[in-house]
This record gives structure tokens, C-alpha cells and sequence, in this order.
């Protein structure tokens, strides 16, 4: 079988790895960590700077199963430097471990795996606090589910659909934040379980800046008037920002259209032309970007419809137990109907751009200065809203404040389905659409067969293909228990394929290091944007399919 010969392929490779220059690159990754913090985490700290540090060395988490997928999961957050972790794993070392779990050498087998990886991941980062408990997670969730409270977020790998469920209940009753990761094969899922997250830096890849080209407050449009686009210096006419030709050309085309802007492609391609007519020279790189950032005129007034959303949920209806980011949005709902006259507060940066200095600079102090403006009138309005509600004025920073204002058009808010939601009650478009859709066949196929398994081993005390001279028999019995599945779903007469069926039953529930490695890899990614609360987290089951060498996200 292929799976029985990559799995002794790996453990020779392990073993050979096991050299005394191995221990050595150990010992130096050990020693690189213990530089000082600034030093050792300069490049993470350009991402989400020292206040994402800063949350990510106070938070504490707690793994449940240190198989390769729980390891490698973790491991990444030990070298990002994550206050203290906690292994939870009542397995002992064997060999076949020394295949796919590189945090176990030959010295480990027989000894607890909890208490080795444990070990090996205080070598990399001693700053980080590390213990372990030898217990069944099983158990654990079964006989003391008060245990989960104490941590920021649970990591939870390998688990069975029934453990899944009653801790998911667990950490949601506790506000205990958990995800879900499980490497199978050439497959494997994550999946973030909370009741909320909200995120005010979401850092999204585009965004549109926020310069006010076609609605100027009066200072920038004095600021604007002040300036001759057809000054005869060809030195001052090619060093205009494009910020004041644009505000100046929406000025001049609105004058001549009875106040509204372009709006059609036609009317865009005038305008376009407009701006064109003003360059004396077919060098003058102003001009070209003031054509090419057009389209920052005829972007919509006022606030997205996803920040409409936001400001409008029934939590912005503040009282003493609302958390400060929303208490910061009602601000910002009052904020947008009085000061802000329908826009959120400036976030009073500006692009680079050709432009002499002076100009810049000027241009510049006027957006911050607006910017400051705007949030003086938020933090006055924010520590109104906290005395009204009974709590202390000064309980929100000035800089907690500002951040929020900076970022108040990208504010996000994510919720998520309990799993027994999910698991008993899918969104029967969506599930049905996936089945439907050839791009998608493949991935629910996947999930559907996951779920299945467990089942399965429910029935059957093994997982299917787990051992040998049982193949055949397994690979009906999973048939079987998928189509039970998916009828109890709702998805009469849905079949998956065999083959994939085939592929499940031949993974005999091994646990691949590429898998286990790329799964931690994902599964760490969202823990870090949990819990900076930076970035904005996936909301569905993301689901890899390494024969396809694809990932998809499953809103289910």
C-alpha cells in the first residue's frame, strides 16, 4: 500500500535526522530566541506592531493532542513568542510517531508525548512558559470542562465530531475562544468557533483612501482655492499634488452639471479628458496620477453599506456590560448623523505623490489636522456614552480611541455557528450548491467523509482502512455511513464519488507531516488574528484537499 510505504519513508528519514548536527541547529534556535524581545521579533513586529505583540505575550493556550498537526500548530506560535502554553495528550511516544511528528526522537518512545513536545517546544523559545498534562482530552472535556476557562484560546486537533461538539459548548460558555484543526491523509480542516470577534484593524489588501476628493471640508477646499492650476511656472504646474487638481477639476465639473458628479462611463471618460486638457506637457507625472486616481472622485459619498451594518446591529444599543468596541460604535453612529455630516471620522493620512514639499507638507497638516478634530469630537462623545451607561469615563485610552478612528470604515464583526449548528442543520443552499458545484465536489466531498469517519469509528471501534486485509469491507461500510450522513442532512439521492471514498479508506487515518505542517500552518495564522485582533479571521470550514492541491472555505 502506498500510505504503509510514505509512512516508512518518513520514519527513515526521521531517524537519519536524529544526527548530533541536528541537536546542534536545535541549540542554536534555542539560543537566537533568547535575544531581546525587539530583536528576536522585529519582523513580526512591522506586521502587527508592539500592541499585537504585546497581546499575543499575554495570552495563554491550550492544545488538546500533540499529534504533527497539534505541534506544528503550536510550534509556530512558541517561535511568535505567545505567553504560555499548556499540552494537553495522555498518548506515550511510539514509534510510528518518529514518522510524522518531529518534535519526537528514539529517546522519546515510551515516554509521554505531552511531556516531550512539551519539552522540545521550550527549546525553541524559552521566554515562552510551557507545561503539559498527561490526560486523554476526551476525558478532560467529559469530566472537567471548568479546566477550559482559564485560557485565552484552545487549540483543539484530532478530535472526533462528539468532542468537538460538547467543547465547543464548553469554551463558548466560558468566552473561551477555539478552533479546530484535523490533518487526514491528504486532507485536513480548520474551523474558528466563538460568539463573536470583532476587529478594528482589519488591514484589508485594497482600500480605498480616504481623501474626501468630492465632498472637501472647507479648510481643504480654502486650501484648494489658494492653488493656480494654470500657474505659468512649468516647474509649480508640474509639482500640484494631484489632490487639489482633482478636488479642483470635481469642483469645476460639478459647477457645469448642476452639482452631480460623472457618474456614467461616458461622462467618466469626459472628466478624464477634462484633466487632460490642463497638462502643458506631456511629461508632467501630477497630471498622470491625477488620471489615474480619477476614480477616487466617483467613488459614493458617506459610509460603506458594511459599516452601515455594523453601526446599525442591535450591540451598537450600548449598556455596562458592552465590550468598548462597541461602545466606540455607538460614538461613531452619533459621530456619522451629527460632526461627520454622513462620513466617518478621517483617518488623515495621504498618499505619496508627485508634489514640491511645501505643498505636501501643507496638505498633509490639513488632513491631520482634521483627522484630529474628528477625533477630539469621538473621544468626547465616547467618555459621554461610558458615564450614561455607569462606567468610567477614562476606561477607554485616548489611543485605544484613535486607533478606532483611524480604522472606523474598515471596522469588521464576525460571528460564527455553534458546530451543532453546523453538524445538524447545515445551510441547505450552500451544502447543496457545494455538492452541485464541480469547483466545490471535491472539498464538501471531503467534509462529508470527515464527519463520516467519525461515525464510523463511532460503529466500528477503528477508523476506516486502519488495518490491514479490512480494506474492501471498510470501504462499503464508509459508503454506507456517507449516505446516512447526507440523508440525515437533508440531501437525499447526493452519492460521492468512489473513488474519493477509496481515497478516505486508504489515508487509514494517518496523519501526514506535509499536511499536518500546511493545517498548523493555517490554524496558527488564525490564532494570531484572533488574538491581536488583527486581520480579519475566516468564518466558515476551511477545507484543504491536497489531491487537487487546493483550499476552499465552506459557509456551512
Amino acid at each position: 500500500m502506498y500510505l504503509k510505504f510514505f509512512r516508512c519513508t518518513l520514519f527513515s528519514d526521521s531517524v537519519s535526522s536524529l544526527s548530533p548536527n541536528n541537536f546542534s541547529l536545535r541549540n542554536q534556535q534555542a539560543n537566537s530566541a533568547m535575544a531581546e524581545p525587539k530583536t528576536k521579533y522585529d519582523r513580526q513586529l512591522r506586521i502587527w506592531g508592539e500592541q499585537g505583540q504585546a497581546a499575543l505575550e499575554k495570552a495563554s493556550i491550550c492544545l488538546l493532542n500533540c499529534g504533527p498537526t497539534g505541534s506544528e500548530t503550536l510550534k509556530n506560535l512558541v517561535l511568535g513568542g505567545i505567553g504560555s502554553i499548556t499540552v494537553v495528550d495522555g498518548s506515550k511516544v511510539e514509534l510510528g510517531d518518529l514518522g510524522n511528528n518531529f518534535m519526537v526522537d528514539e529517546s522519546s518512545v515510551g515516554q509521554s508525548r505531552a511531556k516531550c513536545v512539551c519539552a522540545f517546544l521550550q527549546e525553541l523559545n524559552d521566554a515562552v512558559k510551557a507545561k503539559f498534562i498527561e490526560e486523554y482530552p476526551k476525558a478532560l472535556i467529559e469530566t472537567n470542562p471548568a479546566f477550559f476557562s482559564q485560557f485565552t484560546l484552545v487549540i483543539a486537533t484530532q478530535l472526533v465530531e462528539d468532542s468537538m461538539v460538547k467543547l465547543d459548548r464548553i469554551c463558548r460558555e466560558a468566552n473561551v475562544m477555539l478552533i479546530f484543526a484535523r490533518s487526514y491523509g491528504l486532507t485536513g480542516f480548520v474551523r474558528i468557533s466563538l460568539k463573536e470577534h470583532t476587529v478594528i484593524e482589519s488591514k484589508p489588501d485594497h482600500f480605498l483612501d480616504d481623501l474626501r476628493l468630492n465632498n472637501p471640508w472647507p479648510e481643504l477646499r480654502s486650501f484648494a482655492e489658494t492653488i493656480d492650476l494654470n500657474v505659468p511656472d512649468p516647474v509649480a504646474h508640474k509639482h500640484t499634488p494631484y489632490i487639489i487638481i482633482l478636488v479642483k477639476m470635481a469642483e469645476e465639473w460639478a459647477k457645469s452639471h448642476g452639482g452631480s458628479l460623472p457618474s456614467s462611463r461616458e461622462a467618466k471618460r469626459e472628466f478624464k479628458e477634462l484633466i487632460k486638457t490642463n497638462m502643458v506637457s506631456t511629461d508632467e507625472d501630477n497630471y498622470k496620477e491625477a488620471i489615474e486616481a480619477s476614480f477616487k472622485v466617483f467613488a459614493p459619498r458617506g459610509i460603506s453599506s458594511n459599516l452601515q451594518q455594523v453601526i446599525n446591529d442591535s450591540c451598537a444599543e450600548v449598556d455596562s456590560n458592552s465590550s468598548d468596541f462597541w461602545v466606540m460604535v455607538a460614538a461613531l453612529k452619533e459621530f456619522i448623523a451629527n460632526e461627520g455630516s454622513g462620513e466617518a471620522p478621517l483617518d488623515g493620512s495621504i498618499p505619496d505623490m508627485t508634489s514640491s514639499t511645501e505643498l505636501y507638507v501643507n496638505l498633509q497638516k490639513i488632513y491631520q489636522a482634521k483627522a484630529e478634530s474628528d477625533f477630539l469630537v469621538m473621544e468626547q462623545r465616547v467618555r459621554k456614552i461610558l458615564k450614561t451607561i455607569g462606567r468610567d469615563p477614562d476606561s477607554i485610552s485616548k489611543t485605544n480611541i484613535k486607533s478606532f478612528c483611524k480604522n472606523a470604515r474598515k471596522l469588521t464583526v464576525c460571528r460564527f455557528r455553534l458546530i451543532e449548528d453546523e453538524f445538524t442543520s447545515p445551510i441547505q443552499p450552500e451544502l447543496q450548491k457545494y455538492l452541485t458545484d464541480e469547483d466545490y465536489s471535491v472539498a464538501v466531498g471531503f467534509y462529508i467523509l470527515l464527519r463520516a469517519v467519525d461515525r464510523f469509528a463511532a460503529n466500528y471501534n477503528s477508523f476506516p482502512g486502519q488495518f490491514d486485509g479490512e480494506m474492501d469491507e471498510d470501504i462499503s461500510r464508509l459508503k454506507m455511513t456517507a449516505v446516512s450522513l447526507l440523508s440525515d442532512l437533508g440531501c437525499n439521492g447526493s452519492t460521492l464519488t468512489e473513488d474519493l471514498i477509496n481515497e478516505i479508506c486508504r489515508y487509514g487515518a494517518a496523519e501526514l507531516h506535509a499536511v499536518a505542517a500546511f493545517i498548523g500552518g493555517i490554524a496558527s495564522q488564525e490564532v494570531i488574528k484572533l488574538i491581536t485582533r488583527q486581520f480579519v479571521p475566516m468564518t466558515g470550514t476551511f477545507l484543504f484537499n491536497g489531491i487537487d492541491h487546493k483550499s476552499q472555505l465552506l459557509s456551512l
